[in-house]
């Protein structure tokens, strides 16, 4: 099995990234997350991945730490739950966020991910709500007063505090935003999912 890659990027890809490790190039397919981080080609790139083996197909999944990477094997033990479902749900949620949402058996929050239907977001909290400790489900603070109003006014109009986190972790944190301009990004966030 091949637990990690040290190499340089050689292509990006819409869903995958090639690495190339020793004159060969692995293709890995990772979570639009990691891909948002890459800086370009020919940069150096380290990968935590995970190969999945069956009868007429190998594939490799990369994370860019191993926290990510423990999440993503956890979620391939729940069933109905396949890599590409697994995948896209690091895509759509950071790991703390989905952390929370088990913990607080918040089934809306995991059906943001294409592919995750209600049954599959309630089998996957019902599954790991006893591995996923509430420590490890805590989010770190959200500090600017901004974000504090923004997360007010989303569960002040009825969304959940998750869900309001959620939203809040998918604004551009490049921009200096007012409480208006990101509530309404926020809104677009849920409209969109």
């Amino acid at each position: 099995m091949i637990a990690r890659l040290s190499g340089t990027v050689w292509h990006i890809g819409e869903e995958h990234v090639v690495v190339r490790c020793g004159g060969v190039g692995f293709h890995v397919q990772t979570s639009t997350d990691v891909l948002d981080q890459l800086s370009g080609v020919e940069k150096p790139i380290e990968l935590y991945t995970y190969m999945h083996v069956r009868e007429n197909d190998l594939s490799l999944f990369g994370f860019l730490t191993q926290d990510a990477l423990a999440l993503f094997k956890l979620l391939l033990d729940v069933s109905g739950v396949g890599p590409k479902a697994a995948l896209a749900l690091l895509s759509t949620l950071a790991p703390n966020i989905f952390r929370q949402a088990v913990a607080q058996d918040e089934p809306q929050v995991l059906t943001r991910a294409p592919g995750i239907g209600p049954k599959t977001a309630k089998a996957i909290i019902f599954h790991l709500k006893d591995k996923i400790t509430f420590a490890e489900a805590e989010i770190a603070p959200m500090v600017s007063d901004t974000n504090i109003e923004v997360i007010d006014t989303l569960t002040g109009l009825g969304f959940s505090l998750v869900e309001a986190q959620a939203a809040v972790q998918s604004l551009p944190q490049d921009k200096d935003l007012t409480v208006e301009e990101s509530v309404r990004q926020a809104l677009a966030y849920f409209a969109a999912s």
